[in-house]
């Protein structure tokens, strides 16, 4: 089998990378990031799949800053929407599988339920409703797909992302003001791309909601990672206006597992067992 990991320089890439090689021993990776492969250009997707012809594509190449995602919509939805395109485009050319990353971002987080994969979506940030385009794109453009949900991905190849910002902070301060009213699922790169392996050697098509196990708000997570770090740091919860290291989004996007648990499918471990995985193989400080 042969995959096209784009966007390979970010924390799914590297934990496709790494997880590939005891999951798909046999797999061969095409790792490209934009200065490789620039996916919002048609002409170079195409170029690239017809001279590589791989079986499966893993788009993670996106814009997922959501302030950036503010600020420069256009940008965000030239990534997002107009780069999955490409490559479902591309993989409908060369009849392969494609698998797009998503968000729980595609939900308005009203409500205090968790959104199973049949609920209406509703978008209320530049970055859910281009990541939403992308995924009506890739419905479009490609008959094998997979497009997966996640919420609160955390993983090396980003220091930006939420447990490395933390991990970061603690080093120096010694008090943290973080959110206590937004509430996901804390999951784990490495713990995501195992399912994603596993699911690109099925039929299963379609979309899905896949995080690690568990709920907590932001306050919660941070209390955990110093915790597992043993830094004597104070953590104070506050509303997310006053948070540090908290964009402003929906308070409560927590995704249900619901598809993958009617079909069967590989389990997630808990957030909890995930993040005590990761700082055990990443936090050497």
């Amino acid at each position: 089998m042969k995959i096209w990991i784009a966007g390979a320089a970010g924390q799914l890439g590297c934990a496709l990378n790494d997880m590939a090689k005891e999951h798909r021993p046999d797999a061969e990776l095409l790792n490209t990031d934009i200065d490789e492969v620039d996916v919002t250009d048609l002409s170079q997707v195409l170029g690239f799949v017809k001279e590589h012809q791989p079986d499966v594509i893993f788009d993670c190449a996106a814009v997922t800053d959501v302030g950036v995602c503010e600020d420069s919509p256009k940008y965000a939805f030239k990534v997002n929407a107009v780069g999955a395109r490409n490559l479902a485009i591309a993989a409908s050319r060369i009849q392969a599988k494609i698998l797009l990353l998503s968000t729980d971002d595609v939900f308005n987080g009203i409500r205090q339920v968790p959104y199973h994969e049949f609920d209406e979506t509703d978008p209320m940030t530049v970055y859910g409703k281009s990541k939403l385009a992308g995924e009506n794109y890739v419905k479009e453009f490609a008959h094998d797909h997979f497009i997966i949900r996640s919420n609160w991905v955390f993983g090396r190849g980003s220091r930006t992302n939420f447990v490395n910002q933390i991990l970061d902070a603690i080093e120096t301060k010694t008090e943290l003001h973080i959110s206590d009213d937004q509430y996901g699922s804390p999951t784990s790169a490495n713990a995501l791309a195992v399912f994603m392996l596993h699911l690109i050697g099925s039929e299963e098509y379609g979309t899905y909601h896949v995080t690690c196990s568990g709920v907590c708000n932001r306050y919660e997570f941070a209390k955990e990672i110093v915790r597992l770090a043993k830094k004597d740091v104070k953590i104070i919860p506050v509303r997310t206006k006053k948070a540090e290291y908290c964009s402003a989004r929906p308070t409560f996007t927590v995704l249900d597992n619901f598809l993958i648990q009617v079909l069967g499918l590989h389990e997630m471990p808990t957030w909890i067992d995930a993040l005590e995985e990761y700082m055990k193989q990443e936090y050497k400080r």
